[in-house]
Formats: structure tokens, C-alpha cells, sequence
């Protein structure tokens, strides 16, 4: 018998639900292993569709407009039960990401209303390179993609970023049981709140540094430097994973480069995979 269906969900309250939607068929198309295994994609709106989901995307938007929706549609409990309770796969672009975080400064989530999701141990600051006229697309690399490639996909080439009013990841934050207290107490910052004493990371998974865009990029960009007699520098992160949740400041979904979309297909497959195993379902 062939596989169960695995269900991906695209949250589709605002933002680039479409182009995410478009890359995932594109990716499960162009590769053989995502061929053999019966996928299914659907929009998310309601808690309902939601629960038919085994993994689930939030893409790139306006982070304060997807929350407020999110929150009148009765979306947000369900969306953290989702990936803090029942631990199922989420990847989060740009937006997303922000979302996705356990703390954001007060300029990443606006006064008056935006509510957190959580799931990764992160602090992040919104709109970190400037405003939309500021966007720009930066070559990324990624050894993630490299180190899971099969021999006939091409790997090794940088990952052409697409960045628009994106956010950085500014510290990995301690796993703590519940909500992130510290961060709580600093100035103009907003958290997401607690799952029932569930910590994130608790001890075992701690937040990975998935990609960094060179401080020198950055720097040249912004022309604060001269581009000459530039020493190396950390980079600012734009990409991290930490358990089932992977996000990312950046929008593969904006590109035509599939590579991100193959290999997150194949992270949820072997998640689902273990958890079907452990229940005893196909």
C-alpha cells in the first residue's frame, strides 16, 4: 500500500501564502523521494483545517495584521498548542519568524496589539535592515542544504536571500520551562506566553544557528564602512531551528530555488514518520 497522506498547512490569513503554496508543489514535483509520498496542501483560516495539518507553514506578511487576525479568528491558542504542545513541524519566513519567536523588541511587535506564537528560544528585532526601499537579495550559504542532498540535486551553490523589511534573529535566549521571564521584564518587548510549564528547548534541544548573512555584507550595503580593509565578522543570523520549529528572516518562497522547500519536506516526512511509528499508524 502507498504511504499515508502527509497534510502540509500554509497559514493563509495574510502575506505570500500563494508562493509558498506554489514551491512546495514545485519541490514535491522535482523530487524523486517527495514523488513517492502522497502529499496534501492546504490554506489555513480556521482551527478546524488546522487540526487536519501534520506540519505547517506561516510565511512572509505583516507580522502585527497575520496576529490580529490570527487572534479574532481563534487561531492563536490552536497555533501554539501546535507547535508547543503537540510539537509538529512549522517553518516561518520573515513574518513567520517573528511569530514564531518567544521574544520580540517592542519595533517588532507594535504597540497595541501583536501577540506572540512562540516556539523558538529567540529574541528578534523586526525591520532590522530599513524599510521596503531598502530591501535587497543577498547569497546565502547554506551547508544544511549540502549536507542532505541527494547526488543529482545542486547543492552547493549559494542560496540567492530575497530580503524585505526583514528581521534578524538578535540573541538565542536560555530554554525555560513557561514563559521566557526575563525577557518579559525588559523594556518595550513583548512575549509569547507559556504552554502548561512547556519548555521549548528544555535541556536537550537548543536553538541552531541554521544561516548568517556576513557583517560585512550588511555593512557594505548600508554604507556605513568603506568596502576596502574589511576584517570578517560573525554575521547577523537569518535562519535558526530548534526542534520542530526552523525559521528564517529571509523568503525562499520569492525565488525560484526549490532547495529550501525540498529539504524541509524531508524533515517533516521523518518527523511524521516517527510519530506515526510511535503511535502505531502508517
Amino acid at each position: 500500500m502507498p504511504p499515508s497522506t502527509i497534510t502540509i498547512g500554509v497559514l493563509a490569513l495574510q502575506g505570500a501564502f500563494h508562493e509558498h503554496i506554489k514551491l512546495l508543489h514545485q519541490a514535491i514535483s522535482q523530487s524523486q523521494s517527495e514523488k513517492e509520498q502522497g502529499w496534501d496542501i492546504l490554506e489555513i483560516r480556521t482551527p478546524g483545517t488546522l487540526e487536519r495539518c501534520d506540519a505547517l507553514i506561516i510565511p512572509g506578511g505583516e507580522s502585527t495584521s497575520v496576529s490580529l487576525v490570527a487572534a479574532r479568528s481563534g487561531l492563536l491558542e490552536p497555533l501554539r498548542d501546535f507547535v508547543k504542545i503537540h510539537r509538529r513541524p512549522t517553518w516561518g519566513t520573515c513574518a513567520g519568524l517573528i511569530l514564531l519567536s518567544e521574544s520580540a523588541n517592542r519595533t517588532s511587535a507594535k504597540k497595541g496589539g501583536q501577540e506572540l506564537v512562540g516556539g523558538l528560544d529567540v529574541r528578534v528585532k523586526r525591520n532590522f535592515f530599513g524599510r521596503q526601499v531598502e530591501s535587497f537579495e543577498a547569497e546565502l550559504e547554506l551547508p544544511f542544504l549540502s549536507a542532505e542532498s541527494t547526488a543529482e540535486e545542486e547543492s552547493d551553490e549559494p542560496f540567492r536571500g530575497v530580503f524585505i523589511r526583514a528581521p534578524v534573529v538578535e540573541r538565542i535566549l536560555p530554554s525555560v520551562k513557561g514563559e521566557q521571564k526575563m525577557e518579559a521584564e525588559r523594556e518595550a518587548m513583548v512575549v509569547a506566553p507559556g504552554k502548561d510549564g512547556v519548555g521549548q528547548g528544555e535541556g536537550e534541544w537548543p536553538v541552531e544557528v541554521m544561516a548568517r548573512l556576513p557583517g560585512r555584507s550588511r555593512r557594505v550595503m548600508e554604507k556605513l564602512v568603506e568596502a576596502e580593509g574589511l576584517e570578517e565578522e560573525v554575521g547577523d543570523i537569518v535562519a535558526v531551528r530548534q526542534r520542530n520549529v526552523f525559521g528564517t528572516s529571509f523568503h525562499p518562497e520569492l525565488t525560484a530555488d526549490t532547495r529550501i522547500h525540498v529539504w524541509w519536506l524531508r524533515q517533516v516526512l521523518e518527523a511524521v514518520q516517527e510519530r506515526r511509528s510511535k503511535n502505531g499508524e502508517r
